[in-house]
């Protein structure tokens, strides 16, 4: 659908919320507020509850869309089904790792998910030179009525991609640090809270040390402070060391801030 472009960062966001809720578990869901001040998209929180009424209607309630993965699981299971061959000679997660080096590459968003699926299918088939395999990723073709003339144009694109990807330039680590650099336009547009660091929670430590870790504690308390002193104490010293390190650790029974 057509958009203006001032409503792509909401768009952008509210897109990011509704696969958060499908995909991950609801501790792990962002909120409204934080994903805001992230994304720096200048939008209310009503706003993006707003968008995503508008999008969810759009897509029918139905965010488990059938994708390329969808067909790829499909076709793997139906290959090691009518195969003699063992499991580990097929591997799915190279498969899941080829498709996610096509899917970097906005041309393949043009591709049809069950072609593009079937050519990652055929194409590591070719690699393994199985022969059961290969008849049988040629019927799975005839029974998905999936024409060779598409088959062998994003073949040789998909073939192309995974050759760049497994070239030695790709595969050669980086060493440089990253570095976020930004223009002086996008930081001086950048608010105030990207800036804020939100306070962490106290951390509760009720019943966490009993008395003999708390000795145990004391014990290497006093061992540092020996290692920072030019020569040994006395056993007066001693003493008082002790006798000022335990009330310090019965306050440990409260709440502090990180």
């Amino acid at each position: 659908m057509k958009v203006k472009p001032k409503h792509l960062s909401c768009i952008g966001v509210c897109c990011f919320q509704l696969a958060a809720r499908v995909v991950e578990e609801d501790c792990n869901i962002p909120s409204i507020h934080d994903v805001i001040r992230i994304s720096q998209c200048k939008c209310t929180v009503s706003d993006i509850k707003r968008m995503e009424k508008i999008i969810s209607e759009k897509l029918h309630f139905d965010f488990k869309a059938t994708t390329a993965l969808t067909f790829l699981h499909l076709y793997h299971t139906i290959v090691l089904c009518h195969s003699s061959e063992r499991k580990e000679v097929l591997s799915l997660e190279k498969l899941e790792a080829q498709l996610k080096a096509c899917n970097c590459r906005l041309v393949f968003s043009k591709a049809k998910p069950s072609v593009l699926a079937l050519c990652l299918l055929t194409l590591e088939v070719e690699t393994l030179k199985s022969l059961e395999l290969f008849e049988i990723a040629l019927r799975v073709q005839k029974h998905s009525k999936v024409n060779d003339k598409d088959m062998l144009y994003w073949r040789e694109l998909v073939s192309n991609c995974l050759a760049d990807y497994s070239s030695p330039e790709c595969c050669k680590p980086d060493h440089k640090k990253l570095v976020w650099i930004v223009s002086r336009r996008t930081a001086q547009n950048l608010h105030n809270s990207y800036y804020s660091v939100p306070e962490l929670p106290t951390i509760p430590e009720y019943g966490y040390m009993n008395e003999s870790e708390s000795e145990d504690s004391c014990e290497d308390m006093s061992s540092g402070e020996d290692s920072l002193s030019s020569s040994p104490p006395s056993d007066l010293e001693a003493s008082f060391f002790f006798d000022d390190c335990k009330p310090k650790l019965k306050c440990r029974n409260h709440l502090y801030p990180l």
